[in-house]
């Protein structure tokens, strides 16, 4: 087996597993009913589906031309910043009380978003 085969057999992979999971996350975002349970289908289409795309756009670059690192920059922004926007968006869907509010505690400060306060400033 040559190194074109393989690298085409190797772009092919990648491929097929980004498109599998870019699949699967657009059936989890129609069909999960709550928006805290959709958060987590683009999240691992964000990571694992366009993290496969963009490995097959890079071994593709790699075997048949001269190569990139465009891929690589793209991928390591996709995921630092993936996790911390479904934060944001989570966090959002708690304070509109969108979702379940989560389980009481012994002290509300432990639940940094979730600590309400009365009139006079203290913590209820």
């Amino acid at each position: 087996m040559t190194l074109d085969e393989f690298g085409t057999y190797a772009v092919g992979v990648f491929l097929l597993i980004g498109a599998f999971f870019t699949f699967v996350g657009a059936i989890g975002l129609v069909k999960l009913p709550d928006p805290m349970t959709r958060l987590h289908a683009p999240t691992k289409v964000g990571t694992m589906g366009i993290g496969a795309l963009l490995l097959a756009a890079m071994s593709h670059s790699y075997v048949f031309r001269d190569g990139s690192f465009h891929e690589l920059l793209i991928m390591a922004f996709l995921f630092v910043t993936a996790p911390i926007s479904a934060n944001f968006i989570s966090k959002v869907n708690i304070h509109r009380r969108a979702c379940d509010t989560p389980p009481k505690v012994k002290s509300d400060e432990t639940w940094s978003t979730l600590v309400q306060r009365d009139e006079d400033g203290n913590v209820i």
